[in-house]
């Protein structure tokens, strides 16, 4: 039997040439005259910051760097960072003023995280305890809630990537520009996105590499190593890490789901990755109540 851990291996010189060119045909079949992408300072977005400088040049791409209230206070300068590297134009857009015409700070998130940026510990343990089943609080996002807490928690974060997404689009179509998604194949088969925030985008060059995956590639690209080195974090709520709030590393996530990709048995997965039964039962169940998020607005049949 296949051993996951050589499988999920990648030669990054051919996959950057495969992405490049997938690159370069989207932006001629489209018709567009350039590319625009949302610029975090995260190693995906770093990545196709490589990847699009390859395919079609600086003069043509567009990053837009979009902080707010709540992003890391290194967000802008490790997006800036990237964008020195590969030499490509940024437009800055603190979006706080658009979020705060919805009142968000102002919510019970809102007050909460303006006065405690750390105490993510906290935060997490409280939550546990109040969601069904002792899930963990993304799942119970995906579970949907009664819980007035967490609706008011999820509004609230999931509006940043939204308007971020609203900005991308409105200044990509201003210059004709194909607006180039960041998600990886880790986040789009769990649903660790936004539904239509992050997840909306022209085209997804990355979305068929596992997030280790896109380390390898970035390293490869030339991603500045202070990117590549430093925790993954959505950046939506102060402190609180990807891994954090998945609840697994991604280095077992990407393995379990590569296993079950495969279509290799449970018991060959728990021994290959050194996990137990009920963490690939979660993992199974992340893919199965997202997959609503994967897909088109299911449309009555008539």
């Amino acid at each position: 039997m296949e051993d996951i851990k050589e499988r999920i291996k990648i030669d990054p010189e051919r996959v950057a040439l495969g992405i490049v060119n997938f690159i370069k045909d989207k932006v001629k079949s489209f018709k567009r005259q350039g590319a625009i992408f949302g610029l975090s300072g995260g190693i995906d977005s770093a990545c196709i910051a490589g990847l699009l400088s390859r395919a079609i040049g600086k003069n043509r791409i567009l990053a837009l760097i979009m902080p707010e209230r709540d992003s890391d206070e290194n967000t802008v300068r490790d997006a800036e960072l990237v964008a020195h590297k590969f030499d490509i134009k940024t437009k800055l857009i603190d979006i706080a003023k658009t979020l705060k015409s919805f009142s968000i700070y102002e919510t019970t998130p809102g007050k909460f995280y303006s006065n405690n940026r750390e105490p993510i510990g906290k935060i997490i343990k409280n939550a546990y305890r109040l969601i069904p089943n002792r899930s963990n609080p993304f799942l119970g996002g995906l579970l949907g809630t009664k819980y007035e807490w967490m609706k008011e928690v999820q509004a609230y974060y999931r509006i940043k990537h939204r308007i971020r997404m609203a900005n991308l689009y409105y200044y990509g179509e201003k210059k004709n520009y194909l607006i180039i998604g960041t998600s990886n194949k880790t986040e789009d088969l769990v649903g660790f996105f936004v539904k239509y925030g992050d997840g909306a985008a022209d085209i997804m060059p990355i979305a068929n590499l596992y997030k280790t995956q896109v380390r390898v590639l970035s390293e490869y690209l030339g991603v500045p190593g202070p990117i590549i080195n430093k925790e993954s974090s959505p950046d939506l709520l102060p402190g609180i890490t990807d891994e954090v709030a998945l609840g697994i590393s991604y280095e077992k996530l990407d393995l379990i789901l590569l296993g079950l990709e495969i279509g290799v048995s449970d018991s060959f997965i728990q021994k290959e990755v050194d996990c137990s039964k009920n963490t690939i039962k979660y993992v199974k169940r992340l893919i199965t109540l997202s997959s609503h998020m994967r897909n088109l607005p299911e449309k009555c049949q008539i």
